[in-house]
């Protein structure tokens, strides 16, 4: 194949989302700290995602456009570090191919190293042994496999290969990867991307991996309805699950084409099968015919139908009338937990979006934050260093003033929100909350996912975990031994105040004792606590 025109490079959109959908999982546990997160993998797939929504009903020829849709998708989409790195890869490589019909082999591996380079330009400190060096690696060898015999198959057949190689070298680059005994992931995720392309190019149709499926339980799915929101904006509302027993002399049962159909009915399409069951989740207008549809396969199990509308109105009602607000300056702050958002809207926040660790906010989750209302300036707090970028991105999309202050933590977050002042300019407001930062420490309590061994600390499967400041300093099986000896390593001569934020599985009575016995050694160290009722962290830290 010496040519790829739109329709083909659509059909390898779909081909890298699938393949990395269907691997997803297992590059969430290439993360390097075993922490329970839902980390690379997932937003990676999430972004990815995004972009083949955004290209999937479009039938269009010319590569140049499609690319341009794909782009739009992936951007808007990008979640996490490894999601925006991807998003500004395929950036660069539709700018590439804009204004193009078609393109061949040449064009095509020009396009990968436009990719590449905008994607280090987006990155302030480049990391190598990351995605950015997969795909740098990568690139560099299609040039050389274009020039062979021209065949665009060729160019992805050596890509791969060279991306193989190179994720193989990233623990030799990034230490911290040879000592936990893995790749990176987000290099492992643009490999499936590829591979998945490669195979769309080639005709051949993925393999499906499937997995038992749980006929106990719905699909979890919580409407969490932007404050920015109208009722019609909704524009598929029926939440509509079921469940289909296949039977003999029905229509056989393939996931492809039942997905492909299902996709007619609404948006939010999710589809779990084995050789028994197929589980459906879709929003639509018509769950009587999306359930009809269903129902040639086999015999309904199973059904649930909520009206998405009305459960908006519900919670309208409860709010009250909402009035499109005004902000010379909006303060947008990203937070998980109840008690996490009272505290960031006591010291200023006129923004919450909630997202954290298992839940990193899309670029355009933030964008409509910030456009849904008349906002003059805006400042964004990301709280997590998995979001910053995507912050940033956000920003870049602005057509108002805009800054983001690159908080890492909830703890960062709030002690940089006390250093805003609403009387300030927009730089003044930056360089203090910036200034603030650096004599913040944070730290945190969770739990093992799995055994591991980093930093020369040996870590087994349901430990407590203490991190400060990034790096796993305790682990034991009492968490309160844990809290206590992270604590202590956090505390110097010049510590003044120690913040704690106490989780959903954290204990007042465990905070309260060991308060007591470090008061009784640091006499002059100030303690607050507070319910911050977040998930994962059993505890979250700030040292001043």
């Amino acid at each position: 194949m010496n040519k790829i025109d739109g329709r083909m490079f659509k059909n390898m959109i779909l081909s890298g989302a699938e393949n990395l959908r269907q691997h997803a999982e297992y590059v969430d546990s290439l993360n390097v700290f075993p922490v329970p997160d839902g980390d690379t993998g997932t937003n990676m797939n999430l972004s990815m995602t995004s972009g083949a929504n955004e290209v999937e009903d479009k039938d269009e020829t010319h590569i140049g456009t499609i690319g341009k849709y794909y782009s739009k998708g992936l951007l808007m989409g990008a979640r996490g570090n490894s999601g925006v790195i991807l998003s500004q890869l395929f950036r660069g490589f539709s700018k590439a191919i804009e204004g193009k019909a078609e393109i061949g082999a040449p064009e095509f591996a020009d396009a990968l190293e436009a990719g590449v380079r905008t994607a280090y330009k987006a990155v302030m400190k480049p990391v190598e042994g990351t995605i950015l060096t997969v795909a740098k690696d990568s690139s560099a060898v299609a040039e050389g496999a274009a020039g062979k015999d021209g065949s665009v198959i060729s160019v992805m057949e050596a890509v791969i290969k060279e991306a193989k190689a190179s994720l193989e070298r990233t623990p030799d680059l990034l230490p911290v990867l040879k000592e936990v005994g893995v790749v990176d992931s987000g290099g492992q995720g643009l490999v499936y991307v590829y591979e998945g392309f490669l195979a769309a190019l080639k005709g051949e149709k993925l393999e499906m991996r499937s997995t038992k499926v749980d006929t106990e339980t719905f699909v979890e799915d919580v409407h969490e309805f932007e404050e920015f929101m109208t009722v019609e904006d909704i524009e598929y509302g029926f939440c509509t699950e079921f469940m289909v027993r296949f039977e003999e002399g029905k229509r056989e049962f393939d996931e492809d084409a039942f997905r492909s159909d299902m996709s007619e009915f609404g948006d939010s399409l999710l589809v779990i099968s084995d050789d028994e069951i197929a589980k459906v989740h879709v929003h639509t207008e018509t769950p009587g015919e999306a359930m009809t549809y269903g129902a040639t396969y086999g015999e309904l199990i199973k059904m649930k139908i909520e009206n998405m509308r009305e459960q908006f109105r519900a919670i309208q009602e409860k709010k009250g009338p909402k009035e499109k607000k005004s902000y010379d300056t909006a303060v947008i702050t990203v937070s998980s937990g109840e008690g996490i958002d009272k505290l960031f809207r006591s010291i200023g926040a006129t923004h919450i979006i909630a997202g954290g660790q298992t839940m990193n906010p899309s670029t355009e989750d933030i964008l409509k934050t910030i456009e849904g209302e008349d906002v003059k300036k805006a400042i964004i707090l990301p709280n997590n260093k998995n979001i910053v970028m995507a912050a940033e991105q956000a920003r870049d999309m602005l057509d108002i003033p805009a800054t983001v202050i690159p908080t890492t933590s909830i703890p960062e977050g709030l002690a940089g929100l006390l250093s805003y002042s609403p009387e300030a300019s927009l730089q003044d407001n930056q360089d203090a909350m910036q200034e603030s930062l650096e004599y913040v420490k944070t730290g945190q309590v969770t739990y093992a996912v799995r055994d591991t061994q980093i930093d020369g600390m040996k870590i087994k499967k349901d430990q407590h975990m203490g991190i400060n400041e990034g790096e796993i300093t305790a682990a034991d099986d009492s968490r309160e031994k844990t809290l206590k000896t992270l604590i202590e390593s956090m505390l110097d001569d010049d510590s003044e105040i120690v913040t704690i934020l106490i989780g959903e599985e954290g204990s007042r009575e465990e905070v309260d004792r060991i308060v007591e016995s470090i008061e009784a050694e640091y006499d002059e160290v100030e303690f607050e606590v507070h319910d911050g009722q977040q998930p994962v962290y059993s505890y979250l830290l700030s040292v001043e």
